[in-house]
């Protein structure tokens, strides 16, 4: 039987997948992609037969699958970013061991960085952030009671909020539960696409600066103090490269 691949695609810019990724989706025999979050070019000139899974169950996605493994063919399906979160591969997973068909997982470049790349930021800052949480609002999917935003935000850690700005008002509510009215927030819709999008500000104005902007979805919201340090100086350097630091590469 051959394999099924799960690749992250990146989160948008077609050049930010992976070389292996990019290999195995060139070569492969059936490509399984999700709908408009894939950028259209990563698809150009493939010879595979492309399925949409925007408009398809598990059920049917898993169907394809199965056929096309029965039929030696080489199938990727193709995720954004990394599929490490917010990707349902587990599910899809769970799918492909019962029916004892083989897979592996190709790693991509997730939004939260793509983000933070974009803004020429580090989000752990020394003695202001050495934590960064990525999380989502709860809405149709339930979270852990004790992985609620206002829970979380009582570490006032950085924060990556996914899958949530679309309940922007409950999001600034929450927030405002752990970290003050001036803590920055960046929010970052479609990062690294053409079209991409990006306001920035405190936390107390979150949500109108949001509506103001027309943001509704496929957007990053970023909070924390550490933020302030793509538009400032913080004065916090690491030990790394500190010419008093001794350690085995450097006495």
């Amino acid at each position: 039987m051959s394999k099924v691949y799960f690749i992250g695609a990146g989160p948008g810019d077609p050049e930010l997948i992976t070389i292996k990724g990019r290999k195995l989706l060139d070569n492969a025999d059936v490509v399984i992609y999700a709908g408009s979050l894939v950028s259209p070019a990563l698809l150009d000139s493939l010879k595979a037969e492309i399925y949409n899974s925007a408009s398809m169950t598990l059920d049917e996605t898993a169907e394809v699958i199965k056929k096309s493994v029965s039929a030696m063919k080489t199938v990727v399906r193709l995720h954004t970013g990394d599929t490490s979160f917010y990707s349902a591969i587990s599910e899809q997973i769970d799918r492909l061991r019962a029916l004892n068909i083989e897979y592996e997982v190709i790693p991509g470049v997730s939004s939260a960085m793509a983000g933070a790349a974009m803004l020429g930021q580090e989000l752990t800052i020394p003695e202001i952030s050495q934590t960064v949480i990525f999380t989502r609002m709860e809405g149709r999917t339930p979270v852990p009671e004790t992985e609620k935003l206002s829970e979380l935000a009582k570490h006032k850690a950085t924060m990556v909020i996914f899958l949530s700005v679309g309940m922007i008002e409950k999001v600034k509510d929450e927030l405002l539960e752990g970290y003050s009215e001036d803590t920055p927030v960046v929010v970052i819709e479609k990062a690294s696409w053409p079209e991409q999008k990006v306001i920035r500000g405190m936390l107390k104005d979150l949500d109108t600066l949001v509506k103001n902007a027309g943001i509704k979805k496929t957007a990053l919201i970023y909070v924390g103090e550490s933020l302030r340090a793509s538009s400032e100086s913080l004065g916090k350097e690491s030990k790394l490269y500190d010419k008093d630091f001794r350690h085995e590469y450097r006495k």
